[in-house]
């Protein structure tokens, strides 16, 4: 089993979806699973009844989805706030942080309306806020680090399979040769 961590925005859903794909593997995206527990969207649930209750149901689903086997978990931003979650997720999954600059997440996320955490203010600053606490946390929490920057999903997934691969988790039959992967940009 394999979680993704990182800043909101990075990308962890769409390049979970891509990874289970490649692996063979069930996606769940843990915002997801939040939202069918709580019967609204996130965002109304952190309005109404504030971010402490929202890490109390998102520690519950955690906890429950790392229980699972065979899936790819898509984190929420803020899931490593919470010590029982960090170890959850290091004891039990393969922990991959797709590591972002705050600032290319801002430009990214600038129309966002979904993210509690980045609705009102700045969100560029909140977003440099939100990596000089969390940013510690998931590297503490992983087993790999991906550094996002630019290149595309397909390529981030190859990225995370090689290191996967090389660590021994996965068969290499399922990472593309250096010849069919897609180059690095320079």
């Amino acid at each position: 089993m394999i979680s993704l961590i990182g800043l909101p925005g990075s990308g962890k859903s769409t390049v979970g979806r891509h990874l289970a794909r490649a692996l063979g593997l069930r996606f769940v995206d843990a915002d997801t699973a939040v939202e069918s527990r709580i019967g609204m969207p996130i965002r109304t649930y952190f309005e109404t009844e504030g971010e402490a209750a929202f890490r109390d149901v998102e520690a519950a689903v955690i906890g429950s989805l790392c229980a699972g086997s065979d899936q790819i978990i898509a984190t929420g931003g803020g899931v490593v706030l919470r010590e029982d979650n960090r170890r959850a997720l290091k004891e039990r999954t393969i922990v991959v942080y797709l590591r972002s600059n705050p600032n290319d997440l801002a430009r990214r996320l600038k129309r966002d309306t979904k993210r509690p955490l980045l609705q009102g203010g700045d969100p560029q600053t909140k977003l440099r806020e939100l990596h000089a606490v969390r940013d510690p946390l998931y590297r503490e929490t992983a087993n790999f680090t991906v550094e996002i920057g630019r290149p595309s999903v397909p390529m981030l997934v190859n990225m995370i399979l090689m290191q996967l691969e090389l660590a021994g988790y996965v068969d290499a039959g399922l990472v593309p040769s250096p010849v069919d992967a897609p180059s690095m940009p320079h």
